[in-house]
């Protein structure tokens, strides 16, 4: 770790946390606009550690893990340097829009550029100021409006560091996603540059989830111990996160009304139902049935569906023994974890 970082023009010594405020293209009623930087620097040398959240607007657990992650006393023991952004798409985040004015996506506009759209300057501002900086990352997402998320990580397990990031992370589940990176998004960029990078998905857009914010916490944590940033703590059962290497949706098989029979983190067998469809009237019901064993990591919480619509996404895996019981105690551990509540809340064990 250098002791020379400069971010947006402004030189940050060791030892020092600051925040610094990047300036994006102003409104069209003329208000500045910045994107905010947390950057604390340990006094001992250590990686660079990117946290970045709200890459899409209205993705907001990601928020709020960054904010506790900040407010815990152990984090000021770091050695490195961690570089937080809990909004990268300010104009998203304001709307409350996945997108950008311009109708863009942000994940899809990597690496961008200095002269084109709005997107594309967002995207390169943050690769040349932020991750231009980084030896890792840790990408904060959740699912998209009126659907919701198991607490997992997709990552490329074929990359070591990466591996050891994801299982560092410790969620339920693991996404090996292999090569199969989308053009254009902040994982492809990552890839292309060799910069050891994990996505975390859970929850719903514009709502928090407490248990997908307390695991996203404790996962930054676990990273940041693995990457011995942070110091290690007292032994405890690990958690062994199942890895699916394959996964796919369940489509609507008609239009209609939907009506759940598996709840999120379900593991399911083949040909198991996972919802019924039908009208208002009760009639001419059709099953959506599993294509495949596997847990159910993602699902719509919209009852009004159209055909073809993506319903339910399958992790593909055999079942073990292990592991409904392996989700429903890290559910409960989670509920339990103080530690990880929100610092100011008046229920918190750890505030004040």
């Amino acid at each position: 770790m250098s002791a020379a970082l400069v971010i947006g023009g402004k030189a940050i010594p060791l030892g020092r946390e600051t925040t610094v405020e990047l300036p994006l293209p102003a409104l069209y009623t003329h208000t500045p606009m910045h994107m905010p930087v947390r950057v604390v620097r340990g006094r001992r040398p250590g990686p660079v550690l990117l946290v970045s959240a709200a890459l899409h607007g209205d993705e907001i657990n990601g928020v709020e893990i960054i904010r506790r992650l900040l407010a815990m006393p152990l984090v000021h023991r770091l050695h490195g340097t961690l570089l937080a952004v809990p909004v990268v798409n300010t104009l998203g985040f304001l709307s409350h829009s996945r997108y950008l004015p311009d109708r863009r996506d942000l994940n899809r506009s990597f690496p961008g550029s200095e002269r084109g759209s709005l997107a594309a300057r967002l995207a390169h501002l943050f690769l040349t100021e932020l991750f231009s900086q980084a030896e890792y990352g840790i990408d904060l997402h959740t699912a998209a409006i009126h659907r919701d998320n198991l607490p997992q990580v997709r990552a490329n397990l074929a990359v070591p560091a990466v591996r050891r990031m994801a299982e560092a992370f410790a969620a339920p589940v693991i996404l090996d996603s292999g090569q199969r990176l989308i053009e254009g998004s902040l994982r492809k960029v990552a890839d292309e540059r060799e910069v050891p990078l994990i996505v975390y998905e859970a929850g719903e857009a514009l709502r928090f989830d407490e248990i997908a914010i307390r695991a996203g916490v404790r996962g930054v944590v676990g990273v940041m111990r693995a990457l011995a940033m942070l110091p290690t703590r007292r032994a405890r059962r690990p958690i062994q996160s199942v890895i699916a290497r394959q996964s796919s949706w369940m489509r609507a098989p008609q239009s209609g009304i939907l009506r759940a029979a598996k709840p999120l983190g379900s593991w399911v067998a083949q040909d198991d139902t996972l919802a019924w469809i039908g009208d208002p009237f009760g009639d001419s019901d059709a099953p959506v049935l599993a294509r495949s064993p596997g847990i159910i990591v993602g699902r719509t919480n919209l009852p009004l569906v159209n055909e073809g619509e993506a319903l339910f996404h399958l992790a593909q895996v055999v079942k073990n023994d292990d592991v409904e019981n392996q989700l429903e105690t890290y559910h409960e551990e989670l509920a339990e974890a103080d530690e990880l509540a929100d610092p100011y809340s008046p229920e918190s064990k750890t505030g004040a």
